[in-house]
């Protein structure tokens, strides 16, 4: 049975990461030990500790307290950062990390971290919920078996508000690597490999405080199989949405993800186009706890029982490939989006990309 390290005691570390993990132990008998998860951030002075989990001083202190071969290592420190922890780790004798997207900040730090997993002969997986989701699972069947015709065009809408972060974390450098990662990697499940057609971004601003780059994201992929896609993200919206709108020969999906750990249920409207025929319209509900599904079977695969379903997943445990030509895309945008100077976000275009704002 496996132990965790936490490493990064912030919003990801301690909001997500550990009350997932406390909640799936339940779920999967077996394949958690028993005791605390152990948790280190030399930056980062907690209060008071949560439920459930005991703070280390450092990572010397943490490896005295677990054994590299049963322990399953979370890395939720900023991707910026990430290259030099991963070192860091490895030569403690850690070799099984969940590392949170997207892998690197760059193309630079993302030869660093290849080379990182190389040469300790690293198990990494990424935590990419979105990839995991029983929606997006949905979505794959429903455009798979051909019934829909051929994928006209995707537009993903990301929104939330983020002005107290963006504006007081350094952890990000742009919007670029908030919200888009998780869009970028379905995209390239649903419609395949692509190149960065067109990228921008603008500043979040509030009075006279600024955080570059941090307010908005739009980029537009070009897929090898003749698709289009868009993605824009509002990190300056008053409202959540996580919305994917896929337009086809024959029907319109429009999906929304859910919004946060309060509710974990998807909404997918089907609008079916049959030649000379009426619209038809169905709503399925899709129960979708993707943060838990997904973790779940990183320890699956670390223990070494990884179903052939989790296998064949695009991007699932141990499959690096598609969350390196992520990192490559985002890049790609970021480089075109600073051709131009980041507009303020009152001045941007906020219409929806992904069908209607309702």
């Amino acid at each position: 049975m496996l132990r965790t390290l936490l490493i990064g005691l912030g919003r990801s570390g301690t909001g997500l990461h550990l009350p997932v993990l406390l909640r799936a132990r339940g779920a999967e008998p077996g394949l958690f030990a028993a005791g605390p998860v152990v948790g280190v951030d030399p930056g980062r002075t907690l209060a008071a500790a949560p439920d459930g989990l005991t703070v280390a001083a450092d990572l010397r202190d943490a490896r005295r307290l677990l054994d590299p071969d049963t322990t399953v290592v979370h890395l939720c420190t900023p991707p910026a950062v990430r290259d030099g922890v991963l070192e860091e780790v490895a030569a403690l004798g850690f070799r099984r990390l969940v590392v949170e997207k997207p892998l690197a900040a760059d193309r630079a730090a993302l030869h660093r971290v290849r080379a990182a997993v190389d040469r300790h002969r690293l198990d990494v997986t990424v935590v990419a919920p979105w990839l995991h989701s029983a929606l997006t699972d949905r979505l794959a069947a429903l455009l798979g078996d051909g019934s829909l015709g051929a994928v006209r065009h995707i537009g993903v809408t990301q929104h939330k508000p983020r002005f107290r972060r963006s504006l007081t974390a350094p952890g990000h450098t742009s919007a670029f690597e908030v919200e888009v990662p998780h869009a970028v990697g379905v995209l390239l499940r649903l419609l395949g490999d692509a190149r960065t057609a067109d990228a921008s971004w603008s500043d979040v601003r509030l009075g006279d405080a600024v955080a570059p780059r941090l307010g908005t994201a739009r980029l537009r992929l070009a897929h090898a199989t003749g698709g289009h896609s868009e993605v824009y993200s509002d990190l300056t919206s008053p409202v959540r949405r996580r919305r994917i709108v896929i337009e086809t020969d024959r029907a319109r999906l429009t999906g929304d993800y859910p919004v946060s750990e309060d509710d974990d249920v998807a909404q997918l409207l089907i609008e079916r186009r049959p030649g000379g025929g009426p619209t038809t319209v169905t709503r399925e509900l899709l129960p979708d706890d993707a943060l838990t599904r997904c973790l779940v079977r990183a320890y699956r695969h670390a223990a070494g029982r990884t179903a052939a379903d989790d296998r064949a997943l695009p991007g699932g445990p141990g499959d690096l490939g598609l969350h390196i030509r992520t990192v490559e895309l985002l890049d790609d945008a970021r480089r075109l989006a600073a051709t131009v100077p980041p507009l303020h976000p009152r001045t941007t275009d906020r219409k929806e990309v992904a069908g209607h704002a309702g």
